[in-house]
C-alpha cells in the first residue's frame, strides 16, 4: 500500500531533501518575515525538494487551511506534522489531501499502531516519529520512520547524533529531522533514506540558493 509520499522519497538522482513549511519555532520565534507559506513550498518544488512538510500545530502558528493551500498548489507530497492525538485529526488530514501525517509515538504511545493502521484506512502515509530505541516497539506496523534530533519536551537538546545512533536499527525507510544546518551533516546522515530541513531553509537569507545547495550537494 503506497500513496506517493515514500515513492518521493526514494529518489536516485539527487538528495532527498523534505524542504518544511515551518511558521515560528520556540527557539527562534517568527519564522515567516512577512513571506506567505504556500510561495516558500513553491521555492522548495521550485529547487528540487522531493516532498514538503508544513506544520499545522497552534503553537507553531500553523493552520489546516494554509495545508490545504499548499496541498492544492504544489504538486510534491505534502507530510502535515502536528501533535495528533485524536482519530479526528486523521479525518482533517485526509479532507486537506496531505499525501502523508505525522504520527509522534512519544505523545500516542501504545495507540500508535491503531493510529499507523487507521491512516492506511484512509490512504494516508503514516510517518512515525521516534525519539530513542523503546519507541521502535511501536512502529513495527509503519512503513516510514522519522528520527527526531530534537527532545520535542526540550527544544533546545537537539544533536543529530541520534539518528546516527538509532538508524542501524531501523529496517523502515529511514527520515533524519531537526539539527541540519549544513551540507556537512548531510555527509554525517548520508545513510538515510532523506533528511527534512525546515529552521535553517527557513533562516536562509537566499531561500532558493540555500535549498538547491542542499538537493544538489555531492556526497
Amino acid at each position: 500500500m503506497a500513496f506517493g509520499f515514500e515513492d518521493a522519497i526514494k529518489v536516485k538522482n539527487k538528495n532527498a531533501v523534505i524542504g518544511e513549511v515551518k511558521c515560528y519555532s520556540p527557539t527562534f520565534g517568527d519564522l515567516l518575515f512577512g513571506r506567505d507559506p504556500v510561495e516558500i513550498a513553491k521555492i522548495y518544488e521550485k529547487c528540487g525538494c522531493v516532498a514538503i512538510s508544513y506544520i499545522t500545530a497552534s503553537s507553531f502558528r500553523g493552520d489546516l487551511k494554509t495545508l490545504k493551500k499548499i496541498c492544492n498548489e504544489v504538486s510534491l507530497p505534502v507530510l502535515r506534522k502536528d501533535f495528533v492525538k485524536s482519530k479526528e485529526d486523521i479525518e482533517k488530514t485526509c479532507e486537506s489531501e496531505a499525501k502523508a501525517l505525522l504520527l509522534i509515538v512519544r505523545i500516542l504511545k501504545e495507540k500508535t499502531p491503531e493510529f499507523i493502521d487507521i491512516c492506511f484506512e484512509h490512504e494516508i502515509e503514516p510517518v512515525v516519529e521516534i525519539f530513542n530505541e523503546r519507541d521502535l516497539n511501536f512502529a513495527k506496523n509503519t512503513k516510514i520512520v522519522l528520527i527526531n534530533n530534537r527532545d520535542i519536551f526540550n527544544p533546545y537538546d537537539v544533536s543529530i547524533e541520534r539518528t546516527t545512533r538509532i538508524a542501524p536499527k531501523v529496517s523502515k525507510t529511514k527520515i533524519s529531522g531537526s539539527g541540519i544546518n549544513k551540507i556537512e551533516d548531510l555527509h554525517i546522515l548520508k545513510f538515510v533514506d532523506a533528511v527534512l530541513i525546515g529552521t535553517s531553509f527557513m533562516l536562509a537569507e537566499k531561500t532558493e540558493d540555500f535549498v538547491r545547495s542542499f538537493v544538489e550537494a555531492k556526497l
